[in-house]
């Protein structure tokens, strides 16, 4: 188990309520919350000094990104080779 350390956070009223409406444990959820924000920080970071590095992505690599993470957009005429 990982190590832990106790800090106080003060969140609207609102929010603690709906956050004990969907767990019971606070903790870990703001615990996933962050972590998840954290890769997503560092995942923008990544791809600024790509493109620092690199040049600009091209529609063609931001369409074939896009279509790996979310699948093919709807609409697009995605025929079967076979």
């Amino acid at each position: 188990m990982s190590a832990t350390t106790r800090i106080t956070v003060t969140l609207p009223t609102e929010q603690v309520a709906e956050l004990r409406k969907l767990t019971d444990n606070v903790s870990g959820y703001v615990a996933e919350a962050v972590a998840r924000q954290i890769r997503h920080q560092l995942l923008g970071d990544d791809l600024r000094r790509h493109q620092e590095e690199q040049g600009a992505f091209t529609d063609e690599e931001l369409a074939d990104a896009r279509a790996k993470i979310f699948g093919p957009a709807v609409g697009t005429d995605q025929t079967d080779a076979a």
